[in-house]
């Protein structure tokens, strides 16, 4: 089924790369215009071209934004609403892990985990909802993660930051369900990037990857359907729930993981 998006307009943090590029595509291939709020220059202007190249009807267009910072995203909010006019969608992608045991780590690498992973979604929520709700309709699709749901060894911070989000959704939802806006949770498995990609996202340097590498087919084994995941796996959920077709759904964790979790 083809999931409309025809006049909509959306933003989606850490559009640049892997997940994230995956959606700002997938959104713009339904003809919904797309905002990527990220840092990376490069990969940012990579995507805009690339939707450009495969000719898709809705506009992909990049602001630079730490979106850890309130006022860095309630400037690339103005310049959203002054671009498209309005703000249907709110996918609040952007994430980061550093791999470790928790005995290793360190309250400096809490809080930068803690500000990408979890205060980004308070963050660009509370930017955001206002106009939402002035409309009476709205789209908030958190990128959380299946580590949120069981938890993952040597992912500890992380993935407390990925359950507050997931907890943060359910509660959110029934606060501004009475606005027509719906908030739910997205929480992908293991997910590959693009063989381009590879090398620079923090989690597939060349240490990480060979690591990776060694493991791949155990961690294969663990997934009913036998395969690890892509960008547009997750995209294709993004899509429906963003979509009126999925009116009706709300505080809800969908988890993309190939059966890796089955709650």
């Amino acid at each position: 089924m083809k999931f409309s998006l025809s006049g909509k307009s959306a933003i989606v943090t850490g559009g640049a790369s892997n997940i994230g590029r995956a959606i700002a595509l997938a959104l713009s291939a339904q003809e919904c215009d797309t905002m990527i709020c990220d840092l990376d220059d490069e990969t940012s202007a990579g995507v805009v071209q690339e939707s450009k190249d495969l000719q898709l009807k809705g506009r992909v267009a990049f602001l630079r934004t730490d979106v850890t910072n309130i006022a860095e995203f309630e400037h690339a909010l103005r310049e959203t609403l002054n671009f498209f006019g309005k703000v249907d969608i709110l996918v609040n992608n952007v994430g980061w892990d550093k791999m470790l045991p928790f005995l290793e780590t360190d309250p400096s690498l809490w809080d930068r985990l803690m500000a990408i992973n979890y205060k980004s979604v308070l963050i660009c929520t509370k930017s955001v909802l206002p106009h939402m709700i002035e409309r009476k309709n709205g789209r908030i699709i958190n990128i959380a993660s299946d580590a949120g749901r069981v938890g993952e060894p040597r992912e500890a911070v992380y993935s407390g930051c990925k359950a507050a989000v997931i907890g943060f959704s359910k509660a959110l939802a029934k606060e501004v369900g009475r606005y027509s806006v719906t908030v739910n949770a997205v929480c992908p498995g293991t997910i590959i990037p693009p063989e381009n990609e590879k090398g620079k996202l923090s989690l597939w340097n060349e240490p990480e990857l060979a690591k990776f590498s060694e493991l791949r087919d155990r961690i294969v084994k663990a997934y009913p359907l036998g395969r690890l995941g892509s960008g547009k796996d997750v995209a294709s959920a993004v899509l429906f729930l963003a979509s009126e077709e999925a009116s009706w759904i709300t505080g809800q964790t969908i988890s993309v993981s190939g059966g890796y979790t089955m709650i």
